[in-house]
């Protein structure tokens, strides 16, 4: 192990002392938060069929690219094993019961709040008969199977810029589905996916927290973190779905042409996300900086105007892309 790992490690272990405060802040009891059974039809209530055809009867509203963007979300969603095993694999948590890691503790209870979305979309997706969830299930087990590398490795630095941005992210996605579906009158979809986005607010301001924290303990080494991070680039979960019979990336480009002519998630959410963060991490009020790193804060400042750019010269296809997952719903 060198230097830096070590000193990673020792800084988790400090910051590991206030993670039981973080978690009584930015997450909810259990017995306390919503469930998915709070806004689906009821099984068990004798007006479950009524309920369920006026469910598909609100669904009809919803046009092609709204539902590839909620497959899309829900499959995101869904690979949630993907996500814990991969946090718990970072530089300073322990997994074993018997350590009483508060970071482990997090983990699991984060990955316990996020559960809950993909169970809610996915029953919801099921009951409004307008996608092949078949299709669906097949690209969730392919995305969990495959796994992806978001350029993190173990490191808990890189790793909470990662879920900073890709929190926010979710946020604005799920939030903008809502808003589609309460304009075309479908309101228990709206507030289901409000409250989803509510919930990954909480989660990125807890990381962004994590991050703040860290650079008051490392600024340099947490500076140059977060450049090396912005250089390759965010890479949403979702750059790694694929229908069946086919290879990685196509389903997500042709996804987040959807998403972009929806203005569910666009490349401006992407530079307004970075500006945020930059802001409240206050970059330019670090201090004990190296050179390296105060070469990468340089960079990091320079950067939204620099994304602008790219983002107002970038065009995006109108033709609606066809995918299995929603083939089968009667909008061909």
């Amino acid at each position: 192990m060198d230097k830096i790992e070590n000193i990673r490690r020792e800084v988790m272990k400090t910051i590991e002392c206030q993670v039981d405060g973080f978690m009584e802040k930015y997450l909810m009891p259990i017995e306390k938060i919503w469930q998915p059974s709070d806004f689906l039809p009821d099984s068990e209530s004798e007006n479950f069929l009524t309920d369920v055809h006026q469910l598909r009867e609100e669904s009809k509203e919803l046009g092609y690219d709204f539902w590839v963007t909620m497959v899309a979300d829900t499959i995101t969603e869904e690979a949630l094993p993907t996500y814990e095993s991969w946090l718990m694999n970072l530089d300073g948590v322990d997994q074993r019961p018997e350590a009483g890691n508060a970071w482990a503790k997090w983990v699991r209870h984060w990955t316990a709040e996020e559960n809950r979305h993909g169970d809610v979309l996915n029953k919801y997706l099921y009951l409004s008969g307008r996608v092949n969830m078949r299709e669906v299930e097949v690209t969730t087990q392919y995305l969990i199977a495959d796994g992806f590398d978001i350029g993190t490795d173990h490191d808990p630095y890189r790793n909470f810029v990662y879920t900073s941005f890709q929190e926010l992210a979710t946020n604005i996605s799920h939030k903008r589905v809502g808003l589609l579906a309460k304009k075309q009158g479908n309101k228990m979809l709206a507030k289901m996916c409000s409250l989803i986005a509510g919930d990954e607010m909480r989660h990125h301001l807890a990381y962004r927290e994590f991050v703040k924290v860290i650079f008051e303990y490392d600024p340099s080494e947490m500076m140059l973190a977060f450049a090396d991070m912005m250089k390759k680039k965010i890479v949403m979960p979702a750059h790694f779905l694929r229908e069946s019979g086919e290879g990685i990336g196509v389903a997500f480009e042709n996804f987040s042409n959807c998403a972009q002519r929806l203005g569910v998630y666009t490349a401006q959410d992407y530079v307004d996300i970075l500006r945020k963060l930059n802001l409240y991490w206050d970059l330019g009020s670090v201090r004990d900086l190296n050179d390296q790193a105060e070469k990468a804060r340089d960079y990091l400042m320079r950067l939204p105007e620099r994304l602008e750019r790219i983002a107002e010269r970038m065009s995006f296809p109108q033709d609606q892309m066809r995918f299995k997952w929603v083939e089968a719903n009667g909008m061909m």
